[in-house]
């Protein structure tokens, strides 16, 4: 039985992935994600049906359209299967709980902000603004101990990449400083730090190595969203054993 349950909400979040990426790939451009046919970036061919499964038609097609052969992202199957991987997870390490539901959303808000920003750079207004007021409900239902600590979590949370494109004059995208800010409210003000500091630790690393690598050149931009998103997830599931390991190290 719990076997069906994991499979359920995998299948669930591989779903919500494919919508997932249908939001963040047309937000951006102000196209409808409900209204309108899936179709090839390419040569515009409408998509059938058994070109839509989530996962398994990137893999059957090899990644590629099965019309004019241009080579799809492979951010589709990526999205889907980490969607999945998280809804699973979720409810593994929460349980059918009334936090359950939050802890979805919050995954379905950052899967769409790695789309948006690995593909355009950019973090839609509508996007935080459609998901400010559900966190700030979320947290009137469910507050943090103490009740402010979501306020100052947003708060510190801004103000943190405001100073970073402050110091490095523009170095940073304000929609990453509005981005923290909103996830500030689900996190608090110990969680939005530990996030932060592993953002920039592993930013920090995947820069270098690209760098060393020559892949991209010292002015290239790389979005620091995806890091945010990661940092987010791990403070957000293992923001205590990490901060309780921190302390019993520095003692």
């Amino acid at each position: 039985m719990e076997g069906l349950v994991f499979t359920l909400f995998f299948i669930l979040g591989i779903i919500l992935g494919s919508f997932f990426n249908v939001v963040g790939l047309r937000m951006p451009q102000n196209i409808s994600s409900v209204h309108g046919h899936s179709s090839c970036p390419s040569c515009k061919k409408q998509l059938q049906w058994y070109e839509l499964i989530p996962i398994l038609s990137y893999v059957f097609q090899r990644g590629k359209c099965t019309h004019c052969h241009y080579s799809l992202s492979p951010i589709y199957p990526f999205i889907e299967f980490t969607t999945g991987c998280l809804f699973t997870y979720s409810y593994v390490h929460i349980g059918l709980t009334p936090t359950l539901l939050p802890t979805l959303l919050l995954i379905s808000f950052l899967m769409i902000v790695v789309v948006t920003d690995i593909t355009y750079m950019i973090i839609p207004n509508k996007l935080l603004l459609f998901f400010l007021p559900l966190f700030v409900c979320i947290r009137i239902i469910y507050p943090l101990e103490p009740f402010y600590d979501a306020v100052l979590g947003a708060v510190v949370g801004f103000l943190l990449i405001a100073l970073i494109i402050i110091i490095s004059r523009g170095g940073m995208g304000a929609g990453d400083m509005k981005l923290f800010g909103v996830i500030g409210i689900m996190l608090g003000l110990q969680y939005v730090l530990l996030s932060f500091f592993i953002a920039v630790c592993v930013g920090g690393l995947i820069g270098a190595y690209l760098l060393i690598g020559k892949k991209k050149e010292r002015k290239s931009q790389v979005p620091f969203g995806p890091f945010l998103v990661l940092g987010t997830m791990i403070s957000y599931f293992y923001g205590d054993v990490l901060i309780t390991l921190y302390v019993s190290f520095m003692m």
